[in-house]
């Protein structure tokens, strides 16, 4: 099997250039250690026992679950009893370009972006998949996984394709459970995205409503009916994720990282980001670059 297209620097997993997407299945036995990666996540248990460990808590792992995990959030595998994991990997970068559209869509802009924002989630959502829904999900990550040794810009529509898939059948699970709507309003979607244009922005309720030309209150409404917060509190967590990932991809001053993403009080800053990863930013930066470890093989016992 080809190495998998992932490398590490310190405890964080990057891709190699040119990876947009991956899919492959691990098998751990004992654990997994600590880390964090630039990359989304979308894990698929098909066999075996384990506990999932992250800020979120301590969860208990068996066939069908199903976890989502945004770029920057730690965790790790431990009390593994032949736990096979179907991992999916995906860039960022292809969210906010080739699936920007994905946003619009109540179903996986819910998975992708405002439910992991949501509540206490701390950048994850966790489902559980029925046995049928595990059959369709593997047959889709089977299909991204037969392309991975081919050049993505031969493939990129069967890519694109395979990956959407295996995304809309997670997230339509998300949905029941959630109990999610089947519309989202469009001034919603344009919010987050000015927000996130410009995190730097002293943003207000008023100002963002009046970009918008909607009165604050409706807008708030709209907001929590989508997303479970109201806009500023979104744009809080925009914000640590940002800071979070220019701590591990930047040599920039921790100050200046506050500053950056719209925080330049950095006692402010330090609580907000503490309060998010359960780390102070400085032990954040120094915890996933510290320790190094090669990530596994596709398909590799570990």
């Amino acid at each position: 099997m080809a190495d998998e297209p992932v490398r590490t620097r310190g405890t964080v997993l990057h891709f190699v250039e040119g990876t947009v997407v991956h899919a492959g299945t691990h098998l751990h036995e004992k654990a997994h250690p600590l880390h964090t990666h630039s990359f989304f996540e979308l894990l698929l248990v098909t066999a075996g026992e384990g506990v999932h460990h992250s800020l979120a808590g301590r969860q208990r792992l068996r066939a069908g679950d199903a976890i989502l995990l945004r770029p920057g959030v730690w965790h790790e595998y431990v009390d593994c009893d032949g736990l096979e994991v179907y991992n999916c990997c995906f860039s960022a970068d292809l969210i906010r370009r080739e699936l920007a559209w994905a946003r619009e869509d109540p179903l996986l802009g819910y998975l992708l972006w405002t439910g992991p924002f949501s509540a206490q989630r701390r950048g994850m959502i966790a489902t559980h998949l029925d046995p049928a829904t595990v059959n369709e999900a593997v047959g889709h990550l089977d299909g991204l996984r037969r392309l991975r040794n081919q050049p993505p810009n031969r493939h990129r529509g069967e890519i694109i394709g395979w990956l959407s898939l295996y995304l809309s059948c997670v997230a339509r699970t998300v949905a029941e459970t959630d109990q999610r709507g089947e519309y989202t309003h469009p001034a919603v979607v344009d919010a987050m995205r000015m927000m996130e244009a410009d995190p730097a922005r002293h943003w207000t309720l008023t100002d963002l409503a009046g970009e918008l030309h909607l009165a604050p209150g409706y807008l708030v409404r709209l907001f929590k009916s989508v997303t479970g917060l109201p806009p500023m509190a979104y744009l809080s967590r925009h914000r640590v994720e940002l800071a979070a990932d220019r701590l591990l991809h930047t040599d920039l001053p921790i100050n200046r990282i506050g500053e950056s993403v719209g925080w330049p009080d950095q006692n402010y800053f330090a609580r907000r980001f503490k309060s998010h990863y359960g780390l102070p930013a400085s032990l954040y930066r120094q915890r996933f670059n510290a320790i190094r470890h090669s990530y596994p093989a596709a398909d590799e016992k570990v």
